[in-house]
């Protein structure tokens, strides 16, 4: 009983700046500092919402997002299960080396990389469009090794039999393992979605073109060098965060049993 209420507690706690940040988003600017403080707002409104939508095109800066996410999700399964296949199934000694440097990338910061990886993409003409920020983030090191450690637990009997019926590779890939890792390929996509919808610095360095702007740079963008409208401010990150919460409660399950990545970064 004792325990169950401490967890009550602290969900509480959890929830309440949540709460607080949600309500706020309805009141006019007049509310937001006012003393003293009030959770819920006086005058419900919805101007902040109207405003944001409006001034600072968002239906643009949506789709920009949604196709930076869904591309680079795509891409980000292909690559890592078939690389992750590899890993598992085929012998050799030169393969467990080439695992060690991909785990070896974890332990480098993202900002390390950064300077490299900028050029790379300068270099090949990429800067300053939505390819520049699909391309780097294609390959990562947790989604291969999700898909390595889960291929991991599939038999060798389960592919030599394939290949004694004159299945080749690719289609025992396709056909055979693809469909096997399921689970872990959800996983996977739910969490590349949600990284490249919330990132922030590698756009910032590749897009100038505010008419290309994911969602989180329109958001910084509101903020001005001397005076923030809170209230549009607000308001536009309530409505950032709506397809996030929409696959958190489509995907919840999956999300909640998913700790293999814990440790690793994207």
């Amino acid at each position: 009983m004792g325990a169950t209420t401490l967890l009550w507690v602290l969900a509480l706690a959890f929830l309440f700046p949540v709460l607080w940040f949600l309500l706020s988003s309805f009141k006019p600017g007049s509310e937001l500092f006012t003393w003293p403080l009030q959770l819920f707002p006086r005058d419900w409104t919805l101007s902040g919402y109207r405003t944001a939508w409006a001034r600072f095109d968002f239906a643009q800066y949506f789709l920009n997002t949604f196709l930076v996410a869904v591309i680079t999700t795509v891409l980000t399964v292909l690559v890592s299960a078939c690389t992750g296949f590899a890993l598992a199934k085929y012998r050799a000694w030169w393969i467990q080396g080439f695992f060690l440097c991909i785990l070896a990338t974890t332990m480098l910061p993202t900002e390390v990389i950064m300077p490299s990886t900028f050029a790379v993409i300068l270099g090949l003409g990429m800067y300053n469009t939505l390819a520049g920020i699909i391309v780097p983030s294609i390959v990562t090191a947790t989604g291969i090794f999700m898909l390595r450690q889960y291929f991991r637990t599939v038999p060798d009997e389960l592919l030599e039999a394939a290949r004694i019926d004159g299945a080749g590779e690719f289609r025992i890939f396709f056909t055979l393992m693809l469909p096997i890792a399921k689970p872990i390929i959800a996983v996977l996509a739910i969490f590349s979605f949600q990284w490249r919808w919330n990132d922030y610095i590698w756009p910032l360095l590749v897009l100038n073109d505010q008419e290309k702007y994911t969602l989180q740079l329109a958001l910084r963008s509101i903020v001005g060098a001397e005076n923030i409208d809170w209230s549009v401010l607000l308001s536009a990150s309530v409505i950032s965060l709506l397809p996030m919460i929409a696959l958190f409660l489509i995907f919840r399950r999956q999300i909640m049993n998913a700790d293999i990545n814990s440790g690793l970064k994207d």
